[in-house]
C-alpha cells in the first residue's frame, strides 16, 4: 500500500513540476513579446478588469475554503477551493491572452506611491512564480486525502496565494488610470 502512495506522489511532483516549469516560463517569454502591432481589439482591453474580477473571487473563495476547513466541513472546503483553482485558471489564460496582445503599461505616478506601488508589483510577482507548486502540492495532496502532507503544504500556500490574489487586484487598481486604450 505504501508503494501505491509513494508512486502516485511521484507522479504529482512530476506534474507539479512540469506545470510549473511551462506556467512560469510562458508568463516570463510574454514579457519579451513585443505586443500587439496596431489598435487593441475591444475585448483585450477589458482583460485586466477581468483579472482583477477574477482575483478578487479567488481571494473569496480562498478565504471561504478556510473558514470552511476551521469549522471542519471538508466537503465545502473542497468546493472552494475547486472554485479558486478555476477561477485562477481563468485568470491565467486572460492573463496570458491580453500580455501577449498588449504593451506593457508603465506605472505613470511618483514618490512614495511609486515605491509603494513597486514594492506590492515585485512581492506580487516573486510569490506569484512561487505559489504555483505549492498550491498544486496543496491541491493533490488535498485531493488524495494525504492530511498530514496536505497541512503542510498548505501552511505556506495558503498565505501566498491569498497574498497573490489580493495584491492582484491593489496592482491593478493602482495601474489602471495609467492604460493607454
Amino acid at each position: 500500500m505504501k508503494s501505491i502512495w509513494n508512486s502516485l506522489v511521484k507522479h504529482h511532483v512530476r506534474t507539479v513540476i512540469v506545470i510549473t516549469i511551462v506556467v512560469n516560463l510562458l508568463v516570463v517569454l510574454l514579457s519579451f513579446i513585443p505586443g500587439y502591432i496596431g489598435e487593441l481589439p475591444g475585448w483585450v482591453t477589458v482583460l485586466p478588469l477581468l483579472n482583477a474580477t477574477l482575483n478578487t473571487f479567488t481571494f473569496i473563495f480562498l478565504m471561504g475554503a478556510l473558514l470552511a476547513i476551521l469549522k471542519r466541513n471538508i466537503t465545502v472546503h473542497r468546493r472552494f477551493i475547486y472554485a479558486a483553482f478555476t477561477t485562477t485558471a481563468v485568470f491565467l489564460l486572460s492573463y496570458v491572452t491580453f500580455h501577449f496582445m498588449a504593451e506593457s503599461t508603465p506605472y505613470g505616478g511618483g514618490g512614495i506611491m511609486a515605491g509603494i506601488y513597486y514594492f506590492i508589483l515585485i512581492s506580487h510577482i516573486i510569490l506569484a512564480a512561487v505559489i504555483v507548486p505549492f498550491a498544486l502540492m496543496s491541491f493533490f495532496t488535498g485531493y488524495k486525502d494525504l492530511r498530514s502532507r496536505h497541512r503542510k503544504w498548505v501552511r505556506w500556500a495558503m498565505p501566498m496565494w491569498l497574498y497573490v490574489s489580493f495584491t492582484g487586484v491593489v496592482v491593478y487598481v493602482m495601474i489602471s488610470p495609467y492604460y493607454s486604450f
